[in-house]
């Protein structure tokens, strides 16, 4: 009620009852010495999300179990190598397993040892882009298999808006009496072990008790701590992701409209962002992938019964971003005689995440079109792949896909088509 009491009087930001208003935001200086050790399970703690926590988790002084079902995972972790690109891990993960208090577990049997469980599992879209809540029932049932009354389970996957209360239920229901907390993350992949330690983390809980050991348990960590109701953290996971892939979808719309008038949108951008305060969050255009983004923003959807006409447009602007390059390659070569090479299949630039990636989807299109179709990425091993230097001696025309640090000042006389901008930076 006071949330619609404040909107109805058009509280302005600035103002002191906007401000009154406001979640609190703590925060605590992370000295290890005062840390009461913990054990901690990581559920998916093989994946960009799970890992890095634990390697922070682990760093400050508690004993941590990594559970994820990939073996092969597990046993490179154990042997000292990250499975996936992310900065000053490797040196992390060495200090970790060095103090012998990093674990791994292929199943979640080791459950019931553990004082805080952090459940890190993806949560994908079904086939009708609506979240799958079956897929994440089913791991929660095998989760709650192993607990004991007692323990603090941490949810940091993005859910529908109303599972955690409903699994707050739930438990109430059967048991075990375990304190339920939602916790989003919000990383981006490669700068996750920098973001955990300076990114404020909502934290929610569905009791008092849950969200009060959430905080603690976070702010060791040395990161501020933003507490609210289980349902506000769960939109504030989905509005975030929302925003940026309707932010990026903008940039993507104002390109290919500049492109239909032979404009020059990288001048654009420029002219209209240079010493103009107003317009700093106009992002450049280019490829908006990856395994969330388009994902929570169809959660919202489905959450508001499919009334979200700007995120749903948003992805219309977004994926068909790879459809009209072809097209526009299409009047002005004849693709059907000639190779385009693509530089970069991961979803972004200095990345070996291929999920979600709309270098993908290029390509798919660009076989239908051209001659042949041949790819490179530095970081993604495929045996389809081409090292650089084959591609550029193959390809006719060459299509950046993602902005790889390796591409800063590439040398080539192929046409190359740099929806990024990033080439001429």
């Amino acid at each position: 009620l006071s949330n619609i009491t404040m909107l109805r009087k058009c509280v302005r930001p600035e103002s002191p009852a906007y401000r009154d208003h406001l979640p609190q935001r703590t925060t605590m200086q992370c000295n290890p010495s005062n840390i009461e050790t913990k054990r901690v399970a990581i559920v998916g703690g093989g994946g960009h999300v799970g890992l890095p926590l634990g390697l922070l988790v682990c760093d400050i002084g508690h004993t941590v179990t990594l559970v994820d079902p990939d073996a092969a995972r597990l046993a490179a972790i154990r042997a000292g190598k990250m499975p996936f690109l992310e900065r000053g891990a490797e040196e992390l993960l060495a200090r970790c397993l060095e103090g012998g208090r990093l674990l791994t577990h292929s199943d979640a049997a080791s459950l019931s040892d553990q004082d805080v469980v952090i459940l890190t599992i993806g949560t994908p879209v079904d086939e009708y882009l609506d979240p799958s809540v079956r897929q994440f029932d089913h791991v929660i049932d095998g989760v709650l298999e192993h607990m004991r009354s007692g323990q603090l389970l941490i949810i940091r996957s993005t859910v529908f808006p109303g599972v955690t209360e409903r699994l707050g239920r739930k438990v109430a229901e059967r048991g075990p009496a375990v304190d339920i907390a939602y916790c989003p993350e919000r990383i981006a992949e490669g700068h996750a072990l920098e973001e955990l330690t300076k990114l404020p983390q909502l934290v929610s809980g569905v009791t008092p008790a849950s969200c009060r050991r959430a905080a603690e348990f976070f702010r060791q960590l040395g990161a501020g701590v933003i507490e609210l109701s289980t349902v506000e953290a769960e939109l504030a996971k989905l509005f975030t992701n929302s925003y940026r892939y309707i932010n990026f979808a903008i940039s993507n719309q104002f390109y290919m409209m500049a492109e239909r008038f032979d404009a020059d949108f990288l001048r654009i951008h420029a002219a209209v962002t240079t010493d103009y305060p107003r317009m700093r969050g106009f992002a450049r255009s280019g490829f908006t992938g990856g395994p969330c983004l388009l994902k929570d923003t169809m959660q919202l959807a489905s959450f508001n019964h499919n009334l979200f006409a700007l995120g749903q447009t948003a992805m219309m602007v977004n994926e068909g971003l790879p459809s009209f390059l072809v097209e526009k390659l299409r009047t002005t070569r004849d693709l059907a005689r000639e190779t385009v090479g693509i530089l970069g299949m991961a979803f972004k630039g200095d990345c070996d995440d291929p999920r979600s990636s709309l270098s993908y989807k290029l390509r798919k299109i660009l076989l239908m079109d051209a001659r042949r179709v041949v790819c490179t990425d530095p970081y993604i091993a495929d045996p389809e792949f081409l090292p650089l230097e084959t591609v550029l001696d193959l390809a006719d025309v060459l299509i950046l896909g993602a902005c790889h640090q390796e591409y800063r000042g590439l040398k080539t006389s192929k046409p190359i088509v740099d929806v990024f901008g990033f080439l001429s930076l």
